[in-house]
């Protein structure tokens, strides 16, 4: 039995295009096969958010984002804490009882709204459209706010206001309170945002 002599250009050719389908079908399923793996943007955005509050003054405010939400740090004055109970028959959910489970952990149904009274943690969103609200500290009268305004927030878009606790007022568009992440102390100093039970 005789064999047949295959021309060595052919080979070189049918090698050539195997390995290039090879290389071509590697190519391909790469990034097919990595869309199954959430990005590093993605991991980030809903991995929780280390904050350290050490250089935040009485009265100032910081926002970091988390899974794409602007969430403010508050560190209130005695001021701004003593007025806080003054303020309960003006506002729509006071003991933050609407939505508790959503809108308020149960460490933050207090007056305050808060881990620790002076320390705010809260979702800058309006629960009416979305709109972020803009601080309002001073107290005072002031253009779209009332003459006896205590200090807070005011939604500009549609004239929500909330107090410094992210309580909103009675008779306003934004039917919630401002949202309070789910959060936790690593420390007198760090905040974690995003996760409030230890593994």
């Amino acid at each position: 039995m005789s064999e047949t002599p295959i021309d060595s250009s052919k080979r070189t050719w049918l090698i050539a295009s195997g390995c290039a389908g090879a290389v071509g079908g590697v190519a391909t399923a790469v990034p097919f096969v990595s869309t199954f793996e959430p990005s590093e943007r993605a991991k980030a955005a809903g991995a929780p958010v280390e904050v350290d509050i050490s250089a935040l003054k009485p009265g100032e405010k910081i926002t970091v984002e988390w899974r794409g939400k602007p969430v403010w740090i508050v560190r209130r004055t005695p001021e701004q804490l003593a007025a806080l109970p003054s303020l309960d028959p003006q506002l729509a959910d006071p003991k933050s009882e609407r939505k508790p489970n959503e809108l308020t952990p149960p460490y933050a149904r207090n007056e305050a709204r808060s881990i620790k009274p002076e320390v705010l943690v809260a979702v800058g969103i309006c629960s009416h459209l979305g709109c972020s609200p803009s601080d309002k500290f001073t107290p005072g009268a002031q253009p779209s706010l009332p003459d006896d305004w205590k200090g807070g927030f005011l939604c500009p878009c549609h004239g929500s206001t909330f107090d410094m606790a992210g309580r909103v007022f009675k008779n306003k568009p934004a039917p919630d309170n401002l949202e309070v992440p789910p959060h936790m102390y690593l420390s007198e100093t760090k905040l974690l945002i995003g996760e409030d039970k230890k593994a």
